[in-house]
């Protein structure tokens, strides 16, 4: 089973450990990241494990702005064959679950993850009983609405000091239940019912919104719409650049995994950033 979050980053120098994103998906919102087959999943895996990921993410349902929901059901058939097929064929690397739901983690659990990655903040009441009971590492993201509403209107008083009350809170019961601290990954949801100055806000404040020093902390910024406003990159093919300064930015700000989808253009920075230090 794999390592997360501040053992993987010491492991590396202090730089962050790099996750591939695997989408079994037709819609997620970069075309690239999406496979429908198991060949072509395993394929995709291999590409992403030769060029350095240490961790894939896998998800059934896009998460995307406007996106809408999908059926437990079509979720589960979507990735558990995958999920079994990659954990049979590559036993070391370190594979999450992208989902929001208890009972999807429960069997992908069974496949073969280590990771829960919750982009809902454990909306789903039995979730932490899944986490526990497995004694998973868990990474409880920040959203201000659900995916087909979130952008609608993005409202906070403070954003930094509000991600990290409502992370606070998420993580307090997972602690009160036994959950060691080290397996608790905290992510600020950029993009995530977020205008373009609150993703730049809570960027910026790095570990500021991490509740406790042993929890880790996940950026996933890759192709997102930050980029469109910051930069005028509305393609989404054309956020490479932008998305590589903002992981260039990762190491300084205390972040210990980094979720994305071009696995080798992030390797390749931070060995070229390793080099220089």
């Amino acid at each position: 089973m794999a390592d997360s979050g501040r053992l993987a980053k010491s492991q590396n120098n202090g730089f962050p450990s790099i996750m591939g994103i695997l989408n079994v998906t037709p819609d997620s919102f970069f075309e690239d990241s999406r496979v429908n087959s198991i060949e072509n999943a395993l394929l995709r895996t291999e590409e992403m494990i030769g060029d350095g990921a240490e961790w894939l993410d896998i998800g059934g349902e896009s998460t995307r702005p406007g996106a809408i929901p999908v059926d437990p059901d079509e979720e589960l058939e979507r990735v558990i064959p995958i999920i079994k097929a990659i954990r049979n064929k590559f036993p070391e690397i370190g594979l999450s679950i992208d989902t929001r739901r208890a009972s999807v983690a429960k069997d992908a659990v069974d496949a073969g993850v280590d990771m829960v990655n919750d982009v809902s903040g454990l909306s789903d009441p039995e979730m932490s009983e899944v986490v526990i009971k497995n004694n998973l590492s868990i990474c409880i993201m920040h959203m201000q609405g659900l995916p087909n509403n979130m952008q609608n209107n993005p409202n906070y008083n403070d954003v930094v000091s509000e991600v990290r009350k409502f992370l606070t809170d998420a993580t307090n019961s997972l602690l009160e239940n036994g959950l060691p601290s080290e397996k608790i990954i905290v992510d600020p949801g950029i993009g995530f019912g977020k205008t373009l100055q609150h993703n730049i806000a809570l960027l910026s404040s790095g570990r500021r919104i991490v509740p406790e020093e042993n929890m880790n902390l996940m950026w996933g910024v890759s192709r997102k719409t930050m980029f469109e406003h910051l930069l005028s990159r509305e393609r989404v093919e054309d956020r490479l650049s932008g998305t590589l300064g903002i992981a260039a930015m990762a190491p300084d700000k205390g972040v210990d995994i980094i979720r994305v989808h071009d696995v080798r253009e992030h390797v390749d920075l931070y060995t070229a950033m390793r080099a220089i230090e």
